[in-house]
């Protein structure tokens, strides 16, 4: 198994002397089995970099969206790929409110971008899925619904006996009735190797933001613990956050002495 991630911020991309260290590109992150099965999670527009990477490989491209908000899809646009003849592209969307499954391409045309999707060489189709659970070739996917404004979708992938779960723009703790409870993700959560949770907030900024769909770290740590996760991986930093904040939170977290792992996720962070 191997997990690379190519963007980690959440809301917008943040380029920038403070951000060098950690980057800022947002969220997009490959999996891939000893199989050589691959899959892509999210779009933002660290895809951009991936798709570079992917030119002269020929195999199928599988992505998984958690929602259609801007900075999860913004990168499709500039997927070298998707430029390619002969190259196929699934796209599946995460479960959302509004029944806008093909939004990432509805994205390109018109007055947003200069290329029509239906002018694209490569052979891209959105599938929907149905069900909570199913296989990409030797990968199991598992689906849960995200707490954030017009919804979304975490999903939970074993990989080569490696449990991975991806929960991306969730708020643990929401104003309003959640449609995922805390119970329930620590059972969704619960014993896997990598949880890679969105940590977006710290208590300074909550009281103004309550109801976006983010977590604050302590949360995440929170959930980390009760679930009894392996490793923490905290994703989507606010675009405020200087890699010097980043750096401070590292160790702030590192002094309390968790018995899981905790990583601040970076641009180039290759896991296996």
């Amino acid at each position: 198994m191997k997990l690379k991630f190519y963007g980690v911020r959440g809301s917008i991309p943040t380029p920038g002397p403070d951000t060098v260290k950690y980057g800022g590109n947002t969220v997009c992150v490959s999996v891939q089995s000893l199989a050589d099965t691959h899959i892509i999670l999210d779009s933002g527009t660290g895809i951009r970099l991936l798709g570079d990477e992917l030119i002269k490989d020929p195999r199928e491209i599988y992505i998984l969206l958690s929602h259609n908000h801007w900075d999860h899809i913004q990168g499709f646009p500039f997927f070298v790929p998707a430029y390619m003849p002969n190259r196929d592209i699934t796209i599946v969307p995460g479960v959302t409110e509004a029944n806008a499954p093909d939004a990432i391409l509805q994205q390109m045309g018109g007055s947003y971008f200069p290329v029509q999707a239906d002018d694209l060489p490569a052979k891209v189709q959105v599938n929907k899925q149905v069900n909570d659970t199913w296989w990409y070739k030797d990968i199991l996917i598992e689906r849960k619904a995200m707490n954030h404004p017009g919804g979304g979708s975490a999903y939970r992938l074993t990989v080569d006996g490696i449990k991975i779960v991806y929960a991306i723009d969730n708020e643990l703790y929401p104003p309003n009735d959640p449609v995922t409870s805390f119970e329930q993700w620590i059972e969704f959560v619960k014993d896997v190797d990598y949880l890679i949770h969105d940590g977006q907030f710290i208590p300074s900024d909550y009281p103004l933001k309550m109801g976006w769909g983010h977590s604050q770290i302590k949360d995440a740590l929170s959930l980390a613990v009760q679930g009894q996760v392996k490793n923490l991986v905290i994703i989507s930093h606010d675009p405020a956050r200087t890699d010097r904040d980043l750096d401070q939170i590292a160790l702030d977290i590192k002094q309390q002495g968790y018995e899981f792992k905790t990583i601040i996720a970076r641009e180039g962070l290759v896991i296996k």
